[in-house]
């Protein structure tokens, strides 16, 4: 089975055909069709293919499935026995997205060779 390492948003994801992630805040809206060209890593089966730091060319395309946002994250101070705590929390903007592909971009690779054959 194919996949992919990404990296977007700071963050990296392992994804293959199919997958759904959710990631950092993206603009789009549901349906929108994404392209994340920073990919670090690609496999499939035997072969592997890494890149320094991405592989040129290849790109994973996806569809934006909703805006959401994440479970809410609370952090709580106190001092015991003073009667003093606090309470502050926040809630992460994230962006569904259904991977549909992974592409190696095979029109690099043609071209590649030809300029070797020119030469």
């Amino acid at each position: 089975m194919a996949y992919a390492i990404i990296k977007t948003g700071g963050r990296q994801y392992r994804v293959a055909e199919g997958d759904t992630i959710d990631v950092d805040l993206l603009e789009g809206d549901a349906g929108q069709k994404m392209t994340f060209d920073d990919v670090l890593m690609h496999a499939d089966g035997d072969k592997l293919t890494h890149g320094s730091p991405s592989v040129a060319g290849a790109s994973v395309t996806g569809e934006v499935v909703e805006q959401r946002k994440d479970k809410k994250v609370i952090a709580f101070k106190y001092r015991r026995r003073k009667g003093y705590h606090r309470t502050v929390g926040h809630r992460r903007k994230l962006t569904r997205v259904k991977i549909t592909g992974i592409s190696l971009g095979s029109k690099s690779k043609k071209v590649a060779a030809e300029k070797e054959a020119a030469e």
